[in-house]
């Protein structure tokens, strides 16, 4: 044994806790702590007394609960059994973490289970020697950060698990949008974190979540990301799934030389790929809804969208506008004569409401049916002056009306608006003022 025996560790700053192998020492043994470390002595599993950063010499002036645990000579070099551990009190920012493996979570947005993985850092410093080795060192000789991550991984791993969770629930955020969180989660995390370590002796500094994955090959992350990219393409192109589907029965039927409907199915596919959905191809898929489905009035499909509806149908429950064929706006009479569109041209469907090709609203004649723009005063085929609307309620009135029959307001008295230019002018004139067209009739 060396007259006077020198203690101290200067190992790797990794180490945040290291037992002086000998236990043997002297009262003149000198202790060298350095400037980030502790050192405290054990004797019979008691922690007694704590040294800080500098030189000390093992007596009975410096040791003075050990002194009354062994009798020790004032002066003299008596051998005695204790510990000596150093403890590291450095900062440490590069504590890694991880999952060991995948946590099974659901999607709230799209209900299906993917496996999530996460990893990170964090930094700690030993607060309290005394209770990092008494709680959590105990009797391992070295206690480096490989070994403080294995004892942390448990309390880190259940925090993580349930703060994830909650986010996804409450918050109802996609685990594939999760990475636009990870801040906050991890101050959430943070705070967990660090009281639960506080009863250790340990303060954590900060923690980190550096990324939020999920496997590459899982199948469900596959299908998910193939359907995310489809419906991408879709609202790109401007159609929705049923109408993908609908022109693949198309195409399908078309290539099928034997089906009696190949030539129908081959006339609406090349329609609605060369002029879109609506028009000529809407009356096309009418068509051949009624060979598909039976006798004609099972299905009706909507001019403006094409959207299957039933056939007592009055209006779409697709887009919501009025169906060509159904009895939205009364009941159906006697067939009347084809008029032409005043706007497109194209002739109007039997009882129909609106155009089925452009969609303008049916508005005819009273006198002759003729459809006539909204704001005209004489209808352009007969030359009979329009209803006009009651300046009480303003519902359609017929020119020759005084008195509107839905509220009962005078129509004839006061000022009236001229027919040709609307104009203001007085009951009783013959002529517009303005611009000089007749008013007989009107007064």
């Amino acid at each position: 044994m060396a007259i006077v025996e020198v203690v101290k560790y200067d190992g790797s700053p990794d180490v945040y806790a290291w037992k002086y192998p000998n236990a043997e020492l002297g009262t003149w043994t000198q202790l060298i702590v350095n400037n980030t470390q502790e050192a405290l002595l054990f004797k019979g599993g008691q922690a007694l007394d704590l040294f800080g950063p500098g030189r000390h010499t093992l007596s009975t002036l410096n040791i003075p609960i050990l002194n009354q645990l062994v009798n020790i000579p004032f002066g003299g070099r008596s051998p005695f059994s204790a510990e000596v551990w150093f403890v590291n009190k450095q900062v440490s920012l590069d504590v890694k973490w991880g999952t060991a493996s995948p946590i099974q979570l659901q999607d709230p947005k799209y209900n299906i289970v993917i496996p999530v993985r996460a990893f990170g850092q964090f930094g700690i410093a030993i607060e309290d020697s005394r209770r990092f080795l008494s709680k959590l060192v105990g009797t391992l000789p070295v206690f480096n950060q490989d070994t403080l991550s294995k004892h942390l991984r448990g309390m880190i791993m259940m925090n993580i698990n349930e703060l994830l969770s909650s986010y996804l629930v409450f918050k109802k955020v996609s685990l594939l949008e999760i990475n636009a969180y990870i801040g906050e989660i991890s101050k959430h995390v943070e705070e967990r974190v660090g009281a639960l370590m506080h009863p250790f002796g340990i303060r954590l500094i900060n923690f980190f979540i550096d990324s939020i994955s999920t496997p590459e090959d899982d199948a469900s992350l596959k299908r998910l990301r193939d359907a995310l990219a489809r419906k991408a393409e879709m609202d790109i192109i401007g159609y929705n799934y049923q109408q993908e589907r609908t022109f693949d029965t198309l195409e399908g039927a078309a290539k099928n030389e034997g089906s009696s409907q190949a030539g129908v199915m081959g006339a609406a596919l090349g329609l609605s790929m060369g002029a879109g959905i609506g028009g000529i191809f809407g009356s096309q898929f009418g068509q051949l809804g009624e060979q598909l489905y039976g006798a004609a009035g099972a299905a009706q499909v909507c001019p403006s969208c094409q959207g299957r509806n039933d056939a007592q149908a009055k209006f779409c429950n697709s887009c919501g506008k009025g169906l060509a064929g159904s009895s939205a706006g009364g009941q159906a009479g006697a067939p009347r004569p084809i008029h032409n569109c005043d706007k497109c041209g194209m002739p109007h469907r039997e009882n129909s409401k609106f155009c089925g090709n452009c969609g303008d609203a049916y508005n005819p004649c009273p006198s002759c049916g003729a459809d006539c723009a909204e704001d005209a005063v004489n209808c352009s085929a007969c030359g009979e002056t329009l209803p006009r609307p009651c300046r009480g309620c303003g519902e359609q009135v017929a020119a020759s009306a005084k008195f509107c029959p839905h509220c009962g307001t005078n129509n004839s008295s006061g000022s009236q608006q001229c027919p040709g230019c609307r104009h203001e002018v007085l009951a009783g004139q013959k002529f517009c003022p303005e611009c000089g067209h007749g008013l007989a009739g009107r007064a």
